[in-house]
Formats: C-alpha cells, structure tokens, sequence
C-alpha cells in the first residue's frame, strides 16, 4: 500500500470512529490509540525502505548523523522496535506524521466533538 493510499484509509477509518464516538467522553482512550497508531505508521515506513542502504540513505536525508544511521539501517530488530526508538521518534515525530498529512483521531475528536 502507497503513503497515498495508505492516508485515504486511515481518513476514512478515522472519521469513521470519530462519528461513532462523538457522543462520547473518549478523550484519553483517543490518545492512546493516536499514540499506538502513530508507531504503527512509523512502523510501516521503515517497512517500507526495505534495504539496509535505503534506511541509511534516507535516515541521512532527515538529519541523523551517518554513523548513527548506518548502526540504525543495518539493525537486527523487528519493525516494531524501530518504530518506538529514538531515531525513528525523531525522524518522524508526531508533527512530521501531521505535516505529510497523516491523520489523528485526537485531531478529528476535538473538531466534530459534541460538549
């Protein structure tokens, strides 16, 4: 699945949720799935680089020094702990996730939210 499409769904499946659970006082539950489901998004870009070169390549393209990098691109942990490490934390930040347009169910809950 392409970031496009990948963005199309979660959009739909969000405003989906959001509208079921409007009425609600789902505030902090909201958030704890935001915070999974933003590690689940860093999880499927570093999925996404595939080669060990292209990880270090593109961990150099958003600021990390080269020797970090290349220990972080040539690493032998699963997606998932990649996801939650610093390096990825910080190369892909929950601003970075909102700046390329990813979308929040905390973000959609507080617009359409009924007090």
């Amino acid at each position: 699945m392409g970031y496009a499409k990948r963005k199309e769904a979660l959009t739909n499946a969000i405003c989906g949720w959001v509208s079921y659970f409007r009425y609600a006082d789902a505030k902090n539950n909201l958030l704890a799935i935001d915070r999974w489901l933003n590690r689940r998004i860093r999880m499927c870009i570093w999925k996404s680089w595939k080669l060990p070169r292209t990880r270090v390549r593109n961990l150099v393209q958003c600021g990390i020094p080269k020797w970090q990098a290349y220990q972080w691109g040539n690493t032998s942990k699963g997606y998932w702990a990649v996801a939650g490490s610093p390096i990825m934390t910080s190369v892909a930040s929950n601003r970075n996730l909102a700046r390329a347009g990813y979308p929040t169910l905390l973000g959609y809950y507080e617009k359409y939210h009924c007090r």
